[in-house]
């Protein structure tokens, strides 16, 4: 039987490599579904979060450092709200899922860096940074919590299938089915945290390949040990984390794969929950940030923190300040 593809997917096709639209909408929403099943508003609340941060010692007192961390909680509060917000307009559900991932990201970014303010003080003016300096002073010292904790330290690809088998534990499901459960979703999870992996192997490589050591091997791949070495140190020195898998989710709903939330089949009912989704997912790392803030900021400055936040925001606060 004939398929017919539809003109402007045609057009896509035959000009650049671009993806399949079905597997990427699925991998766009199964991942947020599996985030907000293990990040639930039943089960990360403000008494799971403050049980996980009981033990966190307050630093040295600094103003300059609390004040960049304050700031960045507010940004990630307003972002979270955006996100929920664009959840409930009522009407066609394409409308808003771009623009929610957009500030789901920058919810989920702002949040990083309000915990790197309060964890050392640093304030990365890049994405790429920011998301290295969240592995070095939060991921490394357990301080993110599940489902935001997944990690592979090295890319090797030895090292990754060896994460992700661990990860897994024998759970076998991935992005491409929706997920329904506990179980499920951290499968889903697991197989988004390798495809970032693999997706971040690719960069590298390229990256190795246009280095001047590789160029002066006068090699086009890695069959050789001495390419390989160059390839496999590069890989050793990277990480995914979550904050990587963010950045590339919002890359490629806000600069790439345009036709996936666009176009061609009629998924409204599943935009309906996955826009939602974001809003659960936004949230539960907005809390998250500002629970591990509160534990490390100097004694008092909380609370006049969110007595002022709840007396002069103007947007709906997405929880309660006054609760941490």
């Amino acid at each position: 039987m004939l398929i017919r593809i539809p003109w402007l997917l045609g057009r896509l096709f035959c000009e650049k490599d671009y993806p399949t639209p079905r597997f990427a909408f699925q991998s766009c929403v199964n991942w947020m579904r599996a985030l907000a099943i293990q990040a639930n508003p039943a089960s990360f609340t403000h008494q799971t979060c403050a049980a996980f941060y009981d033990s966190i010692a307050r630093r040295a007192v600094s103003t300059e450092k609390d004040t960049l961390a304050f700031e960045c909680l507010v940004m990630s509060a307003h972002h979270t709200a955006a996100t929920r917000s664009l959840a409930v307009i009522p009407g066609n559900k394409y409308n808003e899922c771009r623009a929610g991932i957009v500030s789901w990201y920058y919810a989920v970014y702002y949040s990083a860096k309000a915990m790197i303010a309060a964890a050392s003080g640093d304030d990365p003016q890049t994405h790429a940074k920011t998301a290295r300096i969240w592995q070095a002073d939060i991921i490394s010292h357990n301080y993110a919590m599940c489902p935001f904790n997944l990690t592979v330290t090295d890319l090797t690809s030895h090292s990754v299938d060896t994460a992700i088998d661990r990860f897994r534990n024998g759970i076998a499901h991935d992005v491409n089915t929706r997920p329904t459960t506990e179980d499920q979703a951290h499968g889903a999870l697991c197989a988004y945290l390798k495809g970032t992996c693999a997706y971040r192997q690719g960069e590298v490589e390229k990256g190795v390949r246009n280095a001047r050591e590789f160029k002066a091997l006068g090699k086009k791949d890695f069959r050789t040990k001495a390419a390989r070495e160059l390839r496999d140190t590069a890989l050793r020195r990277e990480s995914v984390n979550f904050l990587v898998q963010a950045s590339r989710y919002r890359g490629k709903a806000n600069y790439r794969d345009a036709i996936y939330l666009s176009y061609g089949d009629d998924n409204s009912a599943i935009l309906a929950t996955f826009n939602n989704d974001l809003g659960i997912v936004a949230t539960a790392f907005s809390m998250m940030a500002a629970h591990f803030v509160s534990r490390r900021v100097e004694a008092g400055t909380w609370t006049m923190f969110a007595d002022d936040l709840h007396t002069l925001a103007r947007f709906d606060l997405p929880y309660d300040f006054r609760c941490i």
